[in-house]
C-alpha cells in the first residue's frame, strides 16, 4: 500500500513539474528582448526613469505588439566607447536579444579622445551589438549622436561650430560602418539640432534631450523595432 502511496505522490510530483516547465517556457516564447547600448543619451540623464528613449520604445511596442518586450540597458553617464566596452565585457549580457540599439561616442569627443580610438572600438562594438542580437545584422539598430552644440550647455563654448563639425564626422563614420554591416543607421541629430528653438527638446541640465526629444526618437525607431519583433 505505501508503494502505490509513493507512486501517486511521485507521479503528481513530476505532473506539477512539467506543468511549471510549460509555464515558463509559455512565458520565454511570449517575450521580446531588447539590448540598448550606449552612454547618457540612453540611460536617460535629467529624465525620469521610464522617460528615455529605451524605456519610451518598449512601452510603445508593448502596446501594441501581442508578444511583451522586455529591456535591458548597459549605459552609463560619461561613457565612452572604452567604458562601454568595458562594462560589456563585466556584464557578460546572452547573445539571444531580438533588437539590439547602439549610441555611442558623444563623450570620445568631449573628452578629446583621439577619433581613431572611437573608430576601431565603435566597430568592435557594432560587431558586438551585432553578437548580441543572434548574428542578425537586421535586428541591430545604430542611432546617430545628439548635436549638444544646441543646447545651453553648447551654447556656453565658444566652440559650438567646431562641436558640430567634430559630431558630424563622428555620425559619418557610424553611419558607414553600419552601412557595411547591412545595419540600419537612424539619424536622430536632426531632432537635437532644434533644441535652441524649441527649448521643450532639453532637459532642466541644460544639456541633454528631455522626454519630449526621446519620444521624437521613438517616433523614427517605431517602425522598424516593430517589424523586427512582430
Amino acid at each position: 500500500m505505501m508503494f502505490f502511496k509513493n507512486a501517486i505522490a511521485l507521479l503528481t510530483l513530476i505532473t506539477i513539474s512539467c506543468a511549471i516547465s510549460k509555464e515558463t517556457l509559455s512565458s520565454e516564447e511570449t517575450t521580446h528582448t531588447y539590448l540598448a547600448l550606449g552612454d547618457s543619451y540612453t540611460i536617460g540623464e535629467s529624465v525620469c526613469d521610464s522617460c528615455n528613449y529605451p524605456k519610451q520604445l518598449t512601452a510603445s511596442l508593448n502596446a501594441v505588439l501581442k508578444k511583451k518586450t522586455t529591456v535591458k540597458i548597459i549605459a552609463k553617464t560619461g561613457w565612452t566607447t572604452t567604458n562601454l566596452l568595458t562594462a560589456i565585457v563585466n556584464e557578460n549580457p546572452p547573445k539571444n536579444y531580438d533588437l539590439v540599439t547602439l549610441l555611442i561616442g558623444v563623450n570620445n569627443q568631449y573628452q578629446g579622445k583621439p577619433f581613431s580610438v572611437y573608430e576601431e572600438e565603435f566597430s568592435e562594438l557594432l560587431e558586438k551589438a551585432i553578437e548580441f542580437a543572434k548574428g542578425k545584422t537586421e535586428n541591430v539598430i545604430v542611432l546617430s549622436i545628439p548635436d549638444y552644440a544646441f543646447t545651453p550647455f553648447g551654447q556656453k563654448s565658444e566652440k559650438a561650430e567646431k562641436i558640430s563639425k567634430e559630431l558630424e564626422k563622428y555620425n559619418a563614420y557610424a553611419e558607414r560602418k553600419a552601412k557595411e554591416k547591412s545595419v540600419l543607421f537612424t539619424n536622430i541629430t536632426p531632432i537635437t539640432q532644434q533644441g535652441l528653438e524649441n527649448p521643450a527638446l532639453i532637459a532642466s541640465d541644460g544639456l541633454h534631450p528631455s522626454e519630449v526629444a526621446y519620444k521624437k526618437f521613438v517616433d523614427k525607431l517605431f517602425q522598424v523595432a516593430k517589424n523586427i519583433l512582430k
